[in-house]
């Protein structure tokens, strides 16, 4: 069966690495790891000899690309918060001097 999107095939090829003693199986993370432990190295040869070209980068019932949004949409929140909070930096000296102009006019 061959991998369905890029990522797919190199975390087959990582496991197949693993499973041939290439490299220590300690290394594997997330999926790769998954599939050494399920998959036996024919299978783990088909998916990882796949060819990448026209391959999307995910699947689309991938979690990958949600958790990429929602990084996305908390940068895109924490940098409006910073925004909002260095008008408000700007506006307190000034608002302070204000206070401190009407307590000397008392």
């Amino acid at each position: 069966m061959p991998a369905k999107s890029k990522a797919q095939q190199k975390a087959a090829g990582a496991a197949l690495s693993a499973k041939r003693g290439e490299t220590k199986r300690s290394e594997l993370i997330g999926a790769s790891r998954q599939m050494y432990d399920s998959m036996s190295e024919k299978q783990l040869d088909e998916f990882a000899s796949t060819k990448r070209k026209g391959k999307p980068d995910y699947t689309p019932d991938s979690p990958i690309p949600a958790k990429k949004a929602k990084r996305k949409r908390a940068a895109k929140k924490a940098a409006a918060t910073r925004a909002k909070n260095a008008k408000k930096k700007k506006a307190a000296p000034k608002k302070a001097a204000k206070k401190k102009a009407a307590k000397k006019r008392r």
